[in-house]
């Protein structure tokens, strides 16, 4: 069982790892825990925003959208590589997913394929959104690309994980696409040889 950071240790964490870090409004203190726990944390979900353009999509994973409020994340990632970071605590991101894929990750053993949605995700798991409109047409830039794998080592790095807890939410939650435009093995094999 992880505790998950304090918000100066991710900030920390994210800066050791040589990324830019953009801190927007007070996100340490914007979360959803009065919606329930955060913690115990077992990895990291990989996200793609489906939204166009840095700033509306770090405006609307901070704000939230109707029916969905935020933090939808603790992080976005934009096309430069840039983390900028929207919430520190409970996120809306995750969701409910697949129990086994929770013990697989726990166990950081290979993931069976998500067939239901039983499990509180977004207090099991730090989020990403990766600006990106996730049409399979959408390019990755190198910056993000590299963004994406060293913040997630980072975080594995602090709490001692191998590159399986971090998933993409098309792993953990039936029907889910993101993100699209690279696999996850692809990511997870970059993290691995990053934590060597």
């Amino acid at each position: 069982m992880a505790p998950p950071m304090t918000a100066g240790t991710l900030l920390d964490r994210l800066r050791a790892a040589g990324l830019t870090v953009v801190e927007v409004g007070d996100w340490e203190h914007h979360n959803r825990n009065h919606q329930g726990p955060w913690g115990p944390v077992h990895g990291v979900v990989i996200h793609h925003t489906a939204i166009p353009g840095a700033e509306r999509a770090v405006s609307v994973c901070r704000d939230g959208r109707a029916g969905l409020p935020g933090p939808l994340c603790h992080g976005v990632i934009t096309k430069d590589g840039a983390v900028h970071l929207v919430g520190h605590g409970r996120a809306n991101h995750a969701g409910l997913g697949d129990d086994d894929v929770l013990r697989a990750v726990v166990a950081e053993k290979a993931l069976p394929r998500a067939n239901e949605a039983n499990t509180d995700g977004n207090r099991h798991f730090y989020g990403f959104e990766c600006e990106n409109l996730g049409d399979g047409k959408d390019p990755w830039p190198t910056a993000q690309l590299d963004a994406i794998e060293k913040a997630a080592a980072a975080i594995c790095r602090h709490h001692g994980w191998s590159e399986r807890s971090v998933i993409g939410h098309l792993e953990w939650q039936p029907g889910k696409v993101d993100p699209r435009g690279f696999s996850m093995t692809w990511l997870r094999g970059r993290i691995r040889d990053r934590l060597k």
